[in-house]
């Protein structure tokens, strides 16, 4: 398009007025156009404008289905990312509520449902549309797990991972009710997102951040981590045995360490 506007230039043709010289096409133009008339080099160069056109139309329209939808979607994933600091987590208001019952700060409400609250999240439904759209953002540049101290010392933890498993499960998902197989009101193919990621991989995270600083498009991996963690933890009362201990200690002591004493008695005054 480009070497054949040049020639349509050089020669004064209607319709094609200088646009100064091209460090390719000034020179290559005449070298492949130089010998053909001038309808002919229109033609030419007409081509090359509709090609152009449309593939760059094809492109948009092969988005959607590939991994490069990233191209589109880092736009409102950044425009939507969280202002709150990085490293600050989301409280569980059910937690924090029996927290407050258990210290004498909030009186309990007698007309409370007595069904347990589900916490955390076990499959996409559970999730944000938020953490679904950075799913999707993601680039798969693997720049978080090249930031994450448990990957590096040879844990199975891959925050990269984490993401590509959140968005085949929500394709999987997508898929199987566009196809009418299931409903999303009801929605049970007896899997969840724990077919995918392994308890192993939640457990390795240090909760350090390194992987949401490291994020080019501002997607945070830990989130999804977290509430992973949380449902395994609290709604299912699973979880390593090793953190036990921690967990007895907390809820005993107000602490991570098993004190003997009150925690009013060894902490730091102020």
């Amino acid at each position: 398009m480009n070497g054949g506007d040049q020639v349509l230039q050089s020669r004064g043709a209607e319709h094609y007025g200088p646009t100064g010289a091209f460090a390719v096409s000034s020179w290559l133009g005449p070298v492949l156009f130089g010998g053909l008339g001038d309808g002919a080099v229109v033609a030419v160069e007409r081509f090359g404008w509709w090609l152009h056109l449309f593939t760059v139309f094809g492109f948009l329209c092969y988005l959607p289905y590939s991994k490069h939808l990233h191209i589109l979607l880092a736009f409102p994933n950044t425009w939507y990312a969280r202002l709150t600091p990085k490293g600050e987590m989301a409280n569980m208001p059910d937690v924090q509520k029996e927290v407050r019952i258990m210290m004498g700060l909030e009186q309990p409400d007698p007309e409370a449902p007595a069904e347990v609250p589900e916490f955390g999240a076990n499959d996409v439904f559970s999730l944000s549309w938020k953490n679904l759209l950075q799913a999707y953002s993601c680039t798969e540049c693997g720049r978080c797990t090249a930031a994450c101290p448990a990957n590096l010392t040879g844990k199975k933890l891959s925050p990269r991972k984490i993401m590509m498993d959140v968005r085949d499960r929500a394709e999987e998902v997508g898929a199987a009710i566009a196809a009418g197989r299931q409903t999303q009101e009801n929605y049970a193919d007896g899997k969840s997102l724990f077919d995918y990621i392994t308890p192993e991989e939640i457990h390795a995270c240090t909760t350090c951040n390194a992987c949401v600083e490291a994020c080019p498009v501002l997607i945070n991996p830990l989130d999804i981590i977290v509430q992973l963690r949380r449902y395994e933890i609290l709604t299912q009362s699973a979880g390593p045995a090793d953190w036990l201990p921690m967990f007895n200690a907390i809820e005993n002591n107000g602490a991570a360490w098993a004190m003997s004493e009150e925690r009013a008695a060894w902490r730091a005054p102020g």
